[in-house]
């Protein structure tokens, strides 16, 4: 007997062209596509920012918050008009949820107006 433990045979070789058929080139994706993935990636960071994430507090950072929150706006201001409101609007309304979850979790909330995100929004009230 011996020590050694039996030698599987070897897996087939996974080459490149493999991986490169399982993603898609960029060019082929739609512009919408792209607007809406980089905004819920922003949505979803600054939501776990403002502590809404499982662990709450243990990741909140209101001045990281505000800082996504100003670009999720800008770039959905700047692209409704391109993407067209079906995708737009549910930007739109997650923005605004995360604008006064913003508001409601400063120590002193800003003045109407100067939130984040509000120089493009224009004053988000409750």
């Amino acid at each position: 007997m011996s020590d050694q433990t039996p030698q599987q045979p070897d897996a087939p070789h996974t080459s490149e062209t493999d991986f490169d058929a399982m993603t898609r080139d960029i060019a082929d994706v739609p512009a919408v596509e792209v607007i809406t993935t980089v905004a819920v990636h922003l949505m979803s960071s600054a939501a776990v920012n403002l502590g809404l994430a499982e662990e709450g507090d243990a990741h909140k950072d209101l001045d990281e918050a505000r800082k996504l929150i100003h670009a999720l706006a800008g770039l959905v201001t700047a692209s409704a008009t391109e993407i067209g409101s079906y995708h737009a609007a549910p930007l739109r309304d997650g923005l605004k949820s995360l604008q006064l979850a913003f508001r409601e979790a400063s120590v002193v909330p800003d003045e109407p107006g100067q939130g984040p995100g509000e120089k493009f929004t224009g004053p988000v009230y409750g």
